[in-house]
């Protein structure tokens, strides 16, 4: 069995992603399983070509994607992409698309085919503060989301998607707001190994409610 695990580059005037970074800090074996590590463009489309062909490459049982999201102050497992580019700041080619669809011929939204809420629970079954998503954003994280999970409908129903939002780092923290939310890139590769354990561990989520109110 293989996972395949990608992080975006640095973005935003940033000088790292702990998404990459953390990704790196990834054991290369999970429970047995061989895990392969790819950093993507933090790039709308070219994001998704690039886990695409990783995906014809290396012909993964499931895949992970992991982005930085500042404003969250916990790891954040993302239930659900919708089809809409709708971008604040340029992406790093410069583009910076407004109601824009991922994909023309997709549907509306898709959800992760990887068993969230196992993996939430995982993650804090170890300690690590975690929860379920259910807004990726309408940037790149959530284009490449809906991207891996266009593909994989399409193409390859057989294997598992989903996406992972990571907050900042510690050393991000640095010059930032006082009271914003920061985590040790330790700490997120841990809980990214937590999410695996769950994904290889079994097929089924778990039967527990993380719904909001708000």
């Amino acid at each position: 069995m293989k996972v395949l695990i990608t992080g975006f580059d640095p973005f935003g005037g940033e000088a790292v992603n702990p998404a990459y970074e953390s990704v790196k800090l990834i054991p290369d074996r999970i429970k047995g399983v061989e895990i392969i590590k790819l950093e993507i463009p933090t790039v709308f489309g070219e994001a998704g070509k690039t886990v695409e062909k990783a995906i014809e490459e290396c012909h993964p049982d499931a895949v992970l994607c992991v982005g930085q999201a500042g404003k969250r102050s916990d790891i954040q497992v993302e239930r659900v992409a919708i089809n809409l580019c709708e971008a604040p700041i340029p992406d790093n080619a410069g583009n910076q698309p407004m109601d824009e669809k991922s994909q023309e011929d997709g549907d509306v939204a898709y959800f992760a085919t990887v068993p969230v809420k196992a993996m939430v629970k995982n993650i804090n079954d170890h300690g690590i503060p975690a929860s379920v998503s259910y807004t990726a954003g309408t940037y790149v994280c959530n284009n490449v989301m809906y991207d891996l999970l266009y593909i994989l409908n399409k193409k390859y129903p057989n294997i598992r998607g989903g996406f992972i939002h990571v907050p900042y780092s510690t050393q991000q923290g640095v010059g930032k707001p006082i009271g914003t939310s920061t985590m040790s890139l330790e700490t997120m590769a841990q809980a990214l190994e937590c999410a695996v354990e769950a994904i290889v561990e079994g097929k089924d989520d778990v039967e527990i409610s993380m719904g909001i109110t708000d």
